[in-house]
């Protein structure tokens, strides 16, 4: 069975109360060998952690999302330190900007996010970002951070010329469900440009699922739609391309078999 490494998914989500345990004990069998459990906020970090240690293939991200980012207080800093110290944690994020919803005021945004750029450095752990309609100053953040322990920028939907600048910077570029919608060309020709050896994917659930799932709730194992769209536009055999990307996953977040 083709196995998938989902690098980005909220299982601590709401939406998974009531069959969460069932839904990680099928998995496996569904075709998932890994999958990173993501916190958006202090409350969230608490739950994503405990659903990473619901299994061994399961793993956290810690961190403060941008549309939290006017909540961040001096002691949420210190509590998220401390949590991502657990062994489950191998990655920082989501963090980031986002210029859409405008949730926070954009100057706390920029100033939270360099700050948790900051904490992923003293706990030397990648971190996962989240950019929307926010590139100009995502990238410049990014510039002034200087040296990160990797990066990868989740749900990618920018240009080629943003994933060429994040590349030469030695980051990750992960695709999600987006890639497989009816309207996504000019996404998908952004992945046949991405070197496959570069690429993750991920389902972001329970959000963004992929066709032919629109409209449910997203899972973990519908990965596999984003994957084979992906492996379509780089002309690959689907089971190598899930080979490479899993291999791709378990070396940013230092997972060893």
């Amino acid at each position: 069975m083709t196995k998938w490494f989902d690098s980005h998914g909220h299982l601590n989500d709401r939406r998974f109360d009531e069959d969460r345990q069932l839904l990680i004990e099928q998995l496996p069998s569904l075709g998932i060998g890994a999958m990173v459990v993501i916190g958006y906020d202090e409350d969230e970090d608490r739950c994503a952690l405990k659903t990473a240690h619901m299994a061994p293939w399961l793993y956290a991200a810690l961190g403060v999302h941008p549309h939290e980012a006017e909540n961040w207080t001096d002691k949420m800093e210190e509590d998220i330190f401390r949590l991502c110290r657990d062994e489950k944690v191998v990655a920082y994020g989501e963090i980031g900007l986002d210029y859409h919803y405008d949730l926070s005021p954009r100057e706390i945004q920029k100033k939270v996010f360099a700050r948790q750029i900051e904490m992923a450095k003293e706990l030397d752990l990648p971190i996962i970002v989240h950019m929307r309609e926010a590139t100009a100053d995502t990238l410049q953040i990014i510039r002034d951070a200087g040296e990160i322990p990797g990066g990868v920028m989740h749900c990618f939907s920018g240009s080629i010329e943003t994933a060429k600048e994040l590349l030469d910077r030695g980051w990750y570029i992960s695709f999600s469900g987006t890639i497989t919608f009816n309207n996504a060309e000019r996404l998908r020709a952004v992945v046949e440009t991405v070197s496959v050896e570069r690429m993750l994917v991920e389902t972001d659930c329970p959000y963004l699922a992929p066709v032919p799932k629109r409209g449910k709730r997203n899972q973990p194992d519908f990965v596999q739609y984003t994957g084979a769209v992906a492996a379509a536009c780089k002309g690959m055999d689907v089971d190598e391309f899930a080979a490479i990307t899993m291999q791709n996953a378990k070396d940013f977040f230092r997972i060893k078999d």
